[in-house]
This record gives C-alpha cells, sequence and structure tokens, in this order.
C-alpha cells in the first residue's frame, strides 16, 4: 500500500501544483495559510512540514521563523522532493529548509525536537493514523502545537453530495486530461477510509496529545486537526 500511493505523488509530482490551483480554485492557499497559523510557529523556532509535498506549508513555516529558524520537509516522495528543493532555489531570499526522504511513521528525528508542525494532505494517505500522530507527538517539544489539514466527508448530505459529484466530474476527468485519472481517483475511497474530525481527536488524545482541536473550513469538506504536546 505505502509503494502505491509512493508511486502514486511521484507521477502526480509535475502537475501536482498546478492541478491543485485548479481544483480548489485557489482557495488552498487561504487554508494553507490558516495551518501555518494555527500551528503558532514564530521567528527562530525550528519547524516540521509532514508530507510536505512540493513545499507550500514549509515555505510558508520558513517566512514565519525567519533567518533565525529552521525548517525541516518531510516526504517519502523523491520526485515531489526534487519539485521543492527547485521551487526553493527560485524563492529570495533562498528560504533555510532542509528537504528529508522519509517515512512519516518512522521519523528520522531525536525525541523534543520541533517547536512547531504542520501536515497538508498527508494524514488521509499514511497506512497507520495512530502511528503517524504518535510520531509526531515524539518529536514535538513540550507545548508545541502541529496543525493538519485535510479533506474529509462533510457530515451533511446535501454537501457530502456536492463533494463526490465534485470529485467524479471535474477533478476525475481534470486528472484524465493530464493523463492521470488512476492517480486522482484513488481521492474518493480515501475520504470514505478517513476518520472523522471527532474520531481525530479521539486518536490524538490517545496517542498522548494534551489537547486536540478539529475545525471544519470550506463547508465542511476539509478540516484542520489541531494539537498540542503537554
Amino acid at each position: 500500500m505505502t509503494n502505491d500511493i509512493r508511486n502514486i505523488f511521484d507521477r502526480i509530482a509535475p502537475v501536482y501544483d498546478q492541478l491543485n490551483d485548479w481544483l480548489s480554485l485557489g482557495q488552498h492557499r487561504i487554508w494553507k495559510e490558516m495551518t501555518v497559523k494555527w500551528s503558532e510557529a514564530k521567528a527562530g523556532d525550528t519547524c516540521l512540514d509532514l508530507c510536505c509535498g512540493s513545499g507550500d506549508l514549509a515555505f510558508r513555516l520558513a517566512r514565519r521563523v525567519g533567518a533565525s529558524g529552521k525548517v525541516y520537509g518531510v516526504d517519502f516522495s523523491l520526485a515531489q522532493l526534487e519539485i521543492a528543493k527547485q521551487r526553493s532555489q527560485s524563492q529570495y531570499p533562498t528560504p533555510s529548509i532542509t528537504w528529508v526522504e522519509a517515512d512519516v511513521l518512522n521519523l528520522p528525528f531525536e525525541d523534543n525536537r520541533f517547536d512547531a508542525a504542520t501536515m497538508g494532505y498527508g494524514l488521509r494517505n499514511v497506512t497507520d493514523i495512530p502511528r503517524c500522530l504518535k510520531e509526531l507527538h515524539r518529536v514535538l517539544n513540550n507545548g508545541a502545537k502541529a496543525a493538519i489539514l485535510d479533506f474529509h466527508r462533510p457530515k451533511n448530505s446535501a454537501a457530502r453530495t456536492f463533494q463526490q459529484w465534485y470529485l467524479d466530474n471535474l477533478v476525475v476527468p481534470i486528472a484524465q486530461h493530464l493523463g492521470l485519472k488512476e492517480e486522482y481517483a484513488y481521492i474518493s475511497p480515501s475520504l470514505d477510509r478517513f476518520p472523522s474530525g471527532q474520531k481525530q481527536v479521539e486518536i490524538a488524545r490517545q496517542v498522548g496529545f494534551a489537547a486536540a482541536t478539529h475545525y471544519t473550513i470550506a463547508n465542511d469538506m476539509m478540516g484542520v486537526l489541531v494539537v498540542t504536546k503537554a
């Protein structure tokens, strides 16, 4: 399963940002900015961005922590990391980001390393959500926050119907046009498997987070789980 997902993200890497823009009508930028704000990253912090993809959240974190801070972007897709590196070099001033190829279920960092963390559209794709959150808890400093952005199924039936229509009639056809129909068809089943916001809160508390809150955005089609380590 992990290799299948890695292969998907390797294949979509060249058009990932363009597709995100089209599919969210540019709104993903606002949601990502909100996520970074909820992480409470500040100047001088050492921060972590899990499932960093092509770097959007990592770049936002880098702007927040400034020249005295440090950001680590982690992804298991080498193709995505290569694009993140290229994008990083085109920014001025060049942000202080270390790109790390690694599995979020087994992070190559010592305990209590990071002052804040983010994750965008990654938790839904990991094979073991409790283990991922437990690893995140392990590497965060005491008092640190993490903000985790992802799609999920809305509770409201009308919003649910709209979401499925949107996926079937806009997302998959656009992906098909780019030769990536199979790669984006996986989104719908991944949403069916993904725990609700309340369940995410429960899991976060079970693995040791002192506080966990799930904020719904975009008519409940999107959510941000904010967790705090005691």
